[in-house]
């Protein structure tokens, strides 16, 4: 099946790509543009990164791009799948020789590969419909031979061929349909969406840090909830994420609208459609993941959720380490996590305020702005008040501007000048340090060294 010739022509082919087809063209080889770059084009987009398909061997594109040098080098990085990572014109590429694959026993890579005459065969064994297009180099002439380009003007993800069957050769194309799915806003063809829920078994052999790449990508698409109940309707959800299914049904009658679950999906939702950072994003999907644990009923018989942010601290914890996140995005998200449940009021004190701004951390304060903004979105579904927080945000930056003392460093005392008037170093230290800090937070003109060794001697005496 081909486009149509109008749509055709507006497919520009990028100059280096063209002079990489005349180098191939000289030694009577084929290549072809596939993957995502065409759909990527076909839908009117630009193509990111370029994977290109050949009739010729891995030692032969070694070769071509050797006798190309200085202008390519090639690097064999999947050589025993016959593919190549070309480096050419500051452009980097993989380029693969045409093959067909065995059964894949570990859910995840082909036992075996077997090199292929034509790209129709090659494209025979991709996932997707829309991924199983061709643009022969250089002329651009499109081999759609399972119907993608039609399916990518109706928006709709198909498997290649039987979705069962595709899908239980890896166990990481359901949730690639599902993650497809909210980046392009396309939707699952009935046949494909039925599959997943059968081969979750084979999805459960994907390694985590294979599911957290996928899961990066869906809260950095414009709606991540559309995959992630298509994940909770498959058994995906369930399947990697259980903790976040088991807030299906925990109903908040009250200020929220929406059960756990769907407020969740909405603060995420919210957070991605604001483009906030991806830790915004990630703990505006947690942030009440602990619901489920801590609902209790009061007297009144209305369900309370007493201290649920620090169990959904130790949930998200877990499940981002569970897939590998690194370590500071871990502690941030965390952190946002326990902090999101602050109740301003007009009667806060300065000292209040500068104690919250402590109890945050002046670095996260901006992103605990944008987590309470798509919490307060997510309770209604609809936009949060644009002043909600700018009571609170107004006095912050008024105390930032004019306090200088809301850690110890900024004390205008050191630990130096306790030891010089006898008070020893450990504990008992420790401990009037911090009072003294607290000491300037009631009263920022209390910070002076004079006044601060008065009390920190007033204060030894007392615990002697």
């Amino acid at each position: 099946m081909h486009l149509e010739d109008k749509a055709i022509t507006r497919l520009r082919i990028h100059p280096v790509l063209t002079e990489i087809a005349a180098l191939f063209a000289a030694r009577g080889k084929e290549i072809y543009l596939v993957g995502g770059a065409v759909r990527d084009m076909l839908r009117g987009g630009a193509a990111q990164d370029w994977d290109l398909a050949t009739n010729a061997l891995p030692e032969a594109v070694s070769a071509i791009f050797r006798e190309a040098v200085p202008r390519g080098k090639v690097i064999p990085t999947g050589i025993k799948h016959g593919t190549v990572t070309a480096l050419y014109r500051n452009h980097q590429m993989e380029i693969t020789t045409f093959r067909t694959e065995s059964a894949y026993s570990d859910g995840r890579r082909p036992d075996t590969v077997r090199y292929a005459a034509t790209i129709t065969e090659d494209l025979s064994r991709r996932d997707f419909t829309m991924n199983a297009i061709a643009l022969r180099l250089p002329g651009g002439e499109t081999v759609d031979p399972f119907g993608g380009a039609a399916d990518i003007k109706a928006g709709i993800i198909r498997c290649v061929g039987n979705a069962a069957g595709r899908f239980s050769e890896d166990g990481l194309r359901p949730l690639r349909a599902v993650r497809f799915a909210a980046q392009l806003g396309f939707t699952l063809e009935k046949a494909t969406l039925d599959a997943i829920g059968g081969v979750l078994p084979v999805s459960a052999k994907v390694s985590a840090e294979r599911v957290r790449d996928e899961l990066e990508k869906i809260l950095a698409s414009p709606r991540p909830s559309h995959a992630l109940l298509l994940m909770e309707q498959t058994g995906l959800l369930k399947l990697f994420l259980p903790e976040l299914a088991a807030c299906r049904g925990i109903a908040q009658k009250g200020f929220h609208r929406f059960d756990v679950l769907d407020h969740s999906l909405l603060a995420c939702d919210y957070a991605a459609r604001e483009q906030f950072p991806p830790e915004v994003c990630a703990a505006a999907l947690l942030h009440d993941i602990g619901k489920p644990l801590t609902r209790a009923m009061d007297a009144s018989g209305v369900w309370t959720f007493y201290r649920h942010e620090s169990e959904s601290v130790l949930l998200a914890r877990a499940i981002l380490t569970r897939f590998r996140w690194p370590n500071a995005f871990i502690n941030t998200v965390c952190h946002l996590v326990q902090e999101h449940m602050f109740h301003y009021t007009e009667d806060w004190s300065d000292a209040a305020v500068r104690r919250f701004i402590i109890r945050a951390g002046k670095a996260n304060l901006e992103n605990l702005y944008r987590l309470r903004r798509a919490d307060s979105a997510a309770m209604t579904g609809t936009e949060p008040l644009a002043d909600i927080l700018l009571p609170l945000v107004s006095r912050v930056d008024r105390i930032l501007s004019s306090s200088r003392a809301l850690s110890l460093k900024d004390l205008a005392v050191t630990g130096k000048d306790l030891a010089a008037t006898g008070i020893p170093p450990g504990k008992t230290m420790g401990r009037i340090l911090n009072e003294l800090l607290e000491t300037v937070l009631d009263d920022p003109e209390q910070n002076t060294r004079e006044r601060l060794l008065a009390i920190a001697l007033k204060l030894h005496e007392r615990s002697a």
